[in-house]
Protein backbone atom coordinates (compact mmCIF):
# COMPACT_ATOMS: atom_id res chain seq x y z
CA UNK A 1 0.00 0.00 0.00
CA UNK A 2 1.40 3.54 -1.05
CA UNK A 3 1.19 6.11 1.09
CA UNK A 4 0.12 9.56 0.23
CA UNK A 5 2.29 11.52 2.59
CA UNK A 6 5.13 10.74 1.43
CA UNK A 7 4.98 10.61 -2.51
CA UNK A 8 7.84 8.28 -4.26
CA UNK A 9 10.67 10.99 -5.94
CA UNK A 10 10.07 11.10 -9.94
CA UNK A 11 13.34 11.61 -9.95
CA UNK A 12 16.50 9.95 -7.91
CA UNK A 13 18.38 13.14 -6.62
CA UNK A 14 22.00 12.62 -5.66
CA UNK A 15 22.66 12.50 -1.75
CA UNK A 16 21.90 15.62 0.20
CA UNK A 17 25.59 16.01 0.98
CA UNK A 18 26.07 16.27 -2.46
CA UNK A 19 27.16 20.16 -3.49
CA UNK A 20 24.55 22.04 -5.59
CA UNK A 21 26.86 22.07 -8.33
CA UNK A 22 26.85 18.69 -8.85
CA UNK A 23 23.12 18.26 -9.62
CA UNK A 24 21.79 18.73 -13.01
CA UNK A 25 19.39 21.15 -13.70
CA UNK A 26 16.31 19.29 -13.85
CA UNK A 27 17.01 17.76 -10.84
CA UNK A 28 17.44 21.32 -8.80
CA UNK A 29 13.98 22.53 -10.91
CA UNK A 30 12.48 19.15 -9.48
CA UNK A 31 14.03 20.05 -5.89
CA UNK A 32 12.79 23.32 -6.29
CA UNK A 33 9.23 22.15 -7.16
CA UNK A 34 9.05 19.50 -3.90
CA UNK A 35 9.71 22.10 -1.72
CA UNK A 36 6.53 24.05 -3.17
CA UNK A 37 8.63 26.64 -5.34
CA UNK A 38 6.92 27.40 -8.49
CA UNK A 39 8.83 28.48 -11.21
CA UNK A 40 8.17 31.61 -13.32
CA UNK A 41 6.69 31.27 -16.90
CA UNK A 42 9.12 33.95 -18.07
CA UNK A 43 11.76 34.13 -16.39
CA UNK A 44 12.54 30.11 -15.96
CA UNK A 45 15.50 31.07 -13.28
CA UNK A 46 13.28 33.05 -10.94
CA UNK A 47 11.50 31.08 -8.76
CA UNK A 48 8.55 32.11 -5.84
CA UNK A 49 7.82 30.28 -2.59
CA UNK A 50 4.68 31.08 0.21
CA UNK A 51 4.86 29.82 3.52
CA UNK A 52 1.92 30.65 5.79
CA UNK A 53 4.48 33.37 7.44
CA UNK A 54 6.96 34.49 4.60
CA UNK A 55 6.78 34.42 1.29
CA UNK A 56 10.42 34.55 -0.75
CA UNK A 57 11.89 34.94 -4.53
CA UNK A 58 14.74 32.51 -5.93
CA UNK A 59 16.78 33.27 -8.56
CA UNK A 60 19.45 30.30 -10.01
CA UNK A 61 21.89 32.43 -10.85
CA UNK A 62 25.65 31.48 -12.65
CA UNK A 63 27.65 30.73 -9.71
CA UNK A 64 24.73 31.11 -6.58
CA UNK A 65 21.21 30.46 -5.60
CA UNK A 66 19.57 34.04 -4.40
CA UNK A 67 16.96 34.02 -2.01
CA UNK A 68 15.02 37.51 -1.40
CA UNK A 69 12.14 37.16 1.57
CA UNK A 70 9.70 39.73 0.97
CA UNK A 71 9.12 42.27 4.09
CA UNK A 72 10.78 40.19 6.60
CA UNK A 73 13.49 42.80 7.74
CA UNK A 74 12.89 44.72 11.15
CA UNK A 75 12.10 48.03 9.35
CA UNK A 76 9.43 45.91 6.47
CA UNK A 77 12.32 45.82 4.22
CA UNK A 78 13.41 42.41 2.30
CA UNK A 79 16.13 40.37 3.26
CA UNK A 80 18.47 39.01 0.20
CA UNK A 81 20.59 35.90 0.87
CA UNK A 82 22.70 34.66 -1.31
CA UNK A 83 24.34 31.14 -1.37
CA UNK A 84 27.14 29.82 -3.48
CA UNK A 85 26.44 26.32 -5.30
CA UNK A 86 29.11 24.73 -3.15
CA UNK A 87 27.04 24.48 -0.47
CA UNK A 88 25.26 20.75 -0.17
CA UNK A 89 21.43 20.47 -0.75
CA UNK A 90 21.09 19.65 2.91
CA UNK A 91 22.60 22.62 3.42
CA UNK A 92 20.40 25.11 1.31
CA UNK A 93 17.48 23.43 2.56
CA UNK A 94 18.06 24.34 6.38
CA UNK A 95 19.53 27.86 5.54
CA UNK A 96 16.69 28.59 2.92
CA UNK A 97 13.36 27.02 3.41
CA UNK A 98 13.44 27.77 7.19
CA UNK A 99 12.43 31.17 5.98
CA UNK A 100 14.25 34.99 7.01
Amino acid sequence: MISNDNPPDRMNLPSANTPLYNHPLPDIEEWLRSKGCQQDSNNLHCWTLRNPGWEAELWLEVDALTVRYFGAAEDGGDIMRTFKYSLSRHDLEAAIFSGP
